[in-house]
């Protein structure tokens, strides 16, 4: 690491610390030549490949425009955008890749979308995965009420019967 000061190319680490959960590493420096101390921020970097084949850095303000879109009209907040896209990068890094196909990153936006706001999960959907039809709809929307359907009540146990002397019995049939 080169000086800010003098340009010297060594200098010592005197302190590390993480920061932002560990994506960051903030070292306290201090050069060889000058005495000088300068700090310096490593960050993990994290590159979407997408489809052209072109990588670019990822971006939470990118997550955040294309399901800004899907949520249109929906009560949706920007807390609850930026909190979307938290999770969303969380997924990705912790995938433990370096770069990441823009896929990845679509299918990763689905599951707190879903959970966030149904319509705007379709919107996005329909986008994502190029709906071309009504029945694609129609399959993804069976999806999701079989996954959101309550579980069916236990079916009632039969009422005990009393004996006439006053205690429960328990009613048993013949078996067929």
């Amino acid at each position: 690491m080169r000086c800010p000061y003098c340009r010297h190319a060594d200098s010592r680490v005197v302190d590390s610390r993480e920061v932002d959960e560990g994506q960051v590493i903030r070292r306290r420096r201090s050069c060889q030549a000058c005495g000088r101390r300068f700090t310096t921020v490593e960050e993990a970097t994290l590159a979407v490949i997408k489809r052209s084949g072109v990588t670019e850095p990822f971006s939470r303000g990118k997550v955040i425009t294309g399901v800004r879109r899907a949520c249109q009209g929906r009560p949706v907040d920007e807390d609850q955008l930026a909190l979307l896209a938290q999770r969303v990068e969380d997924a990705v890094r912790a995938t433990g890749c370096a770069e990441i196909p823009s896929h990845e990153v679509g299918l990763a936006i689905l599951g707190p979308l879903r959970e966030l706001d149904e319509v705007a999960y379709l919107r996005f959907a329909s986008v994502y995965r190029s709906f071309t039809s009504l029945e694609d709809f129609e399959a993804e929307i069976e999806a999701l009420r079989r996954t959101e359907s309550p579980p069916a009540p236990p079916a009632p146990a039969a009422p005990a019967q009393r004996h006439p002397s006053g205690r429960s019995v328990l009613a048993l049939e013949p078996a067929p």
